[in-house]
């Protein structure tokens, strides 16, 4: 039995009371595929000031639960970071799925320093005509940044010393924190690696709610509100992802 995990899983929640079960149940499969110890992958729930079982569910399935008062995911995930043991730290929304090799294949990419941080890529929940046109925008924009998204992980130690996500983003704070990550990674020759197959499932559910077209003129309009109307999209920002 390891004293302390190899692995700590950080999972920011708002609310996830229906999809977080489905969650925890695919980290515990990749545990297994990973190793028999069951104290290899320790699971921490940033609980974002759910107000539904959230935490709850967290406390019965084991995990370890950090009450986080500001609602940004960014602070979620810090919260439930700051609490972590496990000298590799994995960050996963809670409507995700896990592949049963994340583990696994994470431990390979971490395997020597030449990793400064990582992501092991999605793929969709469901796939429509609207959704795979939203796909195939999003895909080359990650190609040629040199990111992806899914379990984002890296060693604790660089976490600390890149000081973890910034707080006052409300999105894209994932995309920020893996950029620092890499420039810090550079110094000693580290960079980024996208894990080989074991892809994380990611949830449509914006895509249920809204329509499976609604993501393409959001992209469309995004650089227009970006110069001339900064005000407008914080609002958007605000009502799209956190008062929904």
């Amino acid at each position: 039995m390891n004293e302390f995990p190899v692995f700590s899983v950080a999972i920011p929640a708002y609310n996830e009371a229906a999809l977080l079960p489905r969650l925890l149940d695919s980290i515990e499969v990749a545990r297994v595929r990973y190793s028999p110890d069951a104290g290899a992958v320790e699971v921490i729930v940033g609980d974002n000031a759910s107000t539904d079982d959230t935490a709850k569910i967290a406390r019965a399935r084991g995990c370890v639960v950090a009450a986080v008062e500001k609602r940004a995911i960014a602070a979620a995930r810090n919260g439930a970071a700051r609490l972590a043991r496990g000298s590799i730290l994995c960050f996963i929304d809670a409507d995700s799925i896990l592949h049963p090799d994340t583990f696994v294949e994470i431990a390979a990419a971490m395997h020597d320093d030449g990793c400064a941080v990582g992501a092991s890529g999605v793929r969709m929940e469901r796939m429509s005509p609207g959704i795979a046109l939203t796909w195939a925008m999003m895909v080359p924009m990650t190609r040629l940044a040199g990111f992806d998204t899914g379990v984002v992980f890296c060693r604790r130690a660089d976490y600390l010393a890149v000081g973890g996500y910034r707080e006052h983003l409300l999105v894209a704070e994932d995309v920020d924190f893996m950029w620092r990550l890499k420039r810090h990674g550079a110094k000693r020759g580290a960079r980024f690696r996208r894990l080989p197959s074991a892809r994380a499932i990611t949830s449509t559910r914006k895509f249920d709610r809204h329509g499976d077209w609604h993501y393409v003129p959001l992209m469309l309009a995004l650089p227009l509100k970006l110069m001339f109307a900064r005000r407008a999209l914080h609002a958007q920002v605000r009502e799209y992802w956190y008062e929904r």
